[in-house]
């Protein structure tokens, strides 16, 4: 049978009866809309990251949208972050009116390059976007500094990164806002399409709850400001606060299968991640480089393993955003990892076997190449 990097079936199996009975519950409840379980989970996730306001939107893409638009960014700003992400991050600058300007990446860590971020600033940069990529964090205590220098702030993308720490600090509690995505193969993940923004702040939050909501407020019906339809359904809701109780079991499951990958392949030709200095890692995706990356991955598919590329073509590089001018060699490290980077099979449903496999696999592998 195939195994892939994503274990949804296997998880479902584990969790049905629990999540049937979330789903029966709302349906219900008689209040399929904006009802108790999306208050309910709003408050237990701000509580989980320490920040005093949440509120539950349609998808992590506009979770980024309605946090850019909640911290003033609009039409003719800049947005400085990386390259080496999801294109749903840069889709949210642009569906602002915004530009994204970018900054390279830590050859070890596949992180934002914060030094670099200060010389990237202009006249007008009106956010800092850092992506806590694969399950960790970007060093935020300098990136804070710049942002303090410039009276810029700082909306964290933890897509990526629930549960993950910088200094004893969790990831969407250092900016401020965070975009959260619960897409299903998340640590927290949901059964369709959801996302989060969390701030610290009461006036953003008020903003981020007119704007998921048509703009609308006090009056049903009246416009304050134009918005969007942007609602955290009722059902997911209640999903994620069943398993929120369990995020920290995930977390730990998968640190304990990177533990035996990074053991298993010690000493071999393929870097296994490197976890950054202050940073606990929930690895979302266990992110490994080979410099015969495209070979190992077919050959691995040959014996029925198949793999991602996270991602195989940064941003930059993709025509869709070719009219933000960054040619071929602008951002040198994001484009070497591109070539030699990909994922092994990682979800808390993993069994030791199935991971054995993949070890065993990989190791006959590499000793051919």
């Amino acid at each position: 049978m195939p195994l892939s990097v994503w274990g949804y079936l296997s998880e479902y199996e584990k969790e049905r009866d629990e999540i049937i009975e979330a789903v029966d519950s709302v349906f219900r409840s008689g209040r399929l809309i904006l009802g108790e379980s999306v208050a309910s989970f709003e408050r237990e996730y701000a509580a989980y990251h320490g920040v005093p306001h949440c509120v539950g939107v349609d998808n992590g893409t506009n979770a980024i949208v309605l946090g850019l638009r909640a911290l003033g960014v609009g039409r003719g700003d800049e947005v400085i972050t990386v390259s080496n992400t999801a294109a749903p991050t840069v889709l949210a600058i642009e569906a602002v009116g915004a530009r994204a300007v970018f900054v390279d990446v830590h050859r070890d860590s596949y992180l934002m390059d914060v030094d670099q971020v200060e010389a990237a600033i202009t006249s007008r940069t009106a956010c800092l976007l850092p992506v806590h990529l694969y399950g960790q964090c970007v060093d935020m205590g300098p990136l804070e500094a710049i942002a303090a220098r410039h009276g810029l702030p700082i909306l964290e993308d933890c897509a990526q990164a629930h549960g993950a720490t910088h200094h004893g600090r969790v990831a969407g509690s250092m900016g401020k806002a965070a975009a959260f995505s619960f897409y299903p193969t998340k640590v927290l993940g949901a059964y369709g399409d959801a996302g989060a923004t969390l701030s610290r702040d009461a006036e953003v939050d008020a903003r981020l709850r007119r704007l998921r909501y048509y703009g609308m407020e006090e009056v049903y019906y009246v416009v304050e400001t134009p918005g969007y339809n942007s609602r955290l359904d009722e059902v997911q809701a209640e999903i994620l606060r069943r398993k929120l109780t369990r995020l920290d079991e995930y977390i730990a499951r998968r640190r304990a299968i990177a533990a035996r990958y990074a053991e298993a392949f010690r000493g071999t030709e393929l870097l296994t991640p490197r976890v950054a200095p202050g940073n606990t890692h929930v690895y979302y995706v266990y992110v490994v480089r080979h410099p015969e990356r495209d070979e190992v991955i077919a050959r691995l598919k040959r014996q029925d393993i198949l793999l991602n590329v996270s991602y195989p073509w940064p941003v930059h590089t993709q025509s869709g955003f070719a009219h933000l001018g960054y040619g071929t060699g602008s951002l040198p490290v994001t484009e070497e990892l591109a070539g030699q980077i990909f994922s092994l099979p990682m979800y808390p449903s993993l069994t030791e076997a199935e991971q054995e496999r993949v070890i065993d696999a990989t190791h006959s592998v590499l000793a051919e190449l």
